[in-house]
């Protein structure tokens, strides 16, 4: 056991477990202080983990310092029970193998942690007092919405996927998995959840039913009923994350920085926003032909009148659309005529063209004089417009940067 004092001089005597959470309790006003001996006790003890990691030399995590410290103040005061969250500070230059564990490739980067683990985005917005404590309060709203009726569900946007919970009740060990795994994917899924009489036409006494719902009006997924075990994390966990995040994601201007520092080139569908037969088929089609070439190119859908900009590199307006084009963070690339990805094969050979540099060879030097095709337009791809939404130099010391 062992003797220590919160920020007002209170002695506790509390056994080791605690003994991150006494670090910050002693320390007032600033994040805690995360190395390789305590964040393992850290990660696993609270809910919530924010975590800025930064480096000492760098100007961009000097300007952030303060603000994050004056915010984790605020959160704690906000949430002082034990367990719930904590905000963190890794120095990477003194924790580099805490830095290489969760490849940090800028200073300063702020990651999430749920339930011990990492989720798949960073913090991206404001970098201000509020806009911490508001991200964190949002963090920890409860991720489940509770309908008292099954007719509520009819009513749920079609657009989004989403996982159903089926209980009797909220006091058993199934539901709280549930909740954790809600907790872990709220970014990606809409979850939702009925006990007693709202739910117990759906399942047997005493046998809770997890449910898949697809977005059927964007996807011809089907529904799926989990099969697994509701005692077992991994795994609803594991087939709630396949459920959930498509092999096809939208970009929007909220996520395109995530997915631009992915690294990986863009094959992405320009469409009408009421045009939602052709994401369908763009989806079946990924799903299908495509599949094997996902650790290769992000498949994506956007919508070409927000992304109007890119369009317009193309030489094209929203009155071609729908149409396909390849961003490879250097030049942009038009797939010739949308109706053509039906021919088998044809989509996934523009696929082919740019890992094998035929795009970019005909860019510079026209058709290959060895094709069969008799007549070959070059192709003239503008500059990529993506790479621009990428990290910004101005607001990230970049470590590529710095070698």
């Amino acid at each position: 056991m062992l003797t220590y004092c919160d920020s007002r001089g209170v002695r506790y005597v509390l056994s080791t477990v605690f003994l991150v959470f006494l670090q910050s309790s002693c320390v007032s006003g600033a994040a805690i202080h995360l190395t390789h001996e305590n964040i393992e006790m850290t990660l696993a003890s609270n809910e919530l983990v924010f975590i800025n990691f930064y480096a000492e030399w760098c100007r961009f995590s000097n300007i952030l310092q303060p603000i994050f410290d004056e915010a984790a103040d605020k959160i704690k005061e906000a949430f002082p029970e034990v367990g719930r969250v904590v905000m963190g500070k890794v120095d990477c230059d003194k924790e580099s193998k805490v830095a290489s564990r969760f490849h940090i490739t800028k200073y300063p980067t702020l990651k999430i942690i749920r339930n011990g683990q990492p989720t798949k985005r960073e913090y991206r917005g404001q970098r201000s007092v509020e806009a911490f404590v508001e991200f964190v309060k949002k963090q920890l709203e409860d991720p489940i919405k509770e309908f008292q009726d099954l007719k509520e569900l009819h009513n749920l946007d079609d657009k989004k996927r989403m996982i159903i919970g089926y209980f009797d009740r909220k006091d058993v060990p199934e539901y709280q998995l549930f909740r954790r795994v809600a907790t872990n994917l709220k970014d990606d899924c809409q979850f939702h959840v009925g006990f007693g009489d709202a739910s117990k036409a759906m399942h047997p006494p005493g046998e809770p039913i997890i449910v898949f719902r697809s977005d059927r009006a964007l996807s011809n997924d089907d529904n799926e009923t989990y099969k697994g075990s509701l005692a077992n994390y991994d795994e609803l966990n594991i087939w709630a994350q396949e459920k959930c995040v498509p092999l096809v994601r939208e970009i929007t201007f909220e996520n395109a920085e995530e997915l631009t520092e992915e690294g990986l080139p863009f094959l992405i569908l320009f469409h009408d926003p009421k045009d939602l037969e052709s994401v369908k088929q763009f989806k079946d089609i990924c799903s299908t032909a495509l599949v094997d070439e996902k650790q290769n190119v992000n498949f994506l859908t956007a919508d070409g009148h927000k992304f109007a900009h890119p369009l317009h590199h193309l030489g094209k307006s929203a009155s071609d659309l729908p149409l396909i084009a390849i961003d490879s963070f250097s030049h942009m690339y038009l797939f010739p005529k949308f109706q053509d990805m039906f021919i088998p094969g044809k989509l996934k050979g523009f696929l082919q063209d740019l890992y094998s540099g035929k795009l970019h060879r005909e860019f510079h030097y026209g058709p290959d004089p060895n094709s069969n095709v008799t007549q070959i337009v070059p192709t003239t791809p503008p500059e990529s417009t993506f790479k621009k939404l990428a990290p910004s130099k101005n607001r990230y010391t970049l470590l590529r940067d710095e070698l």
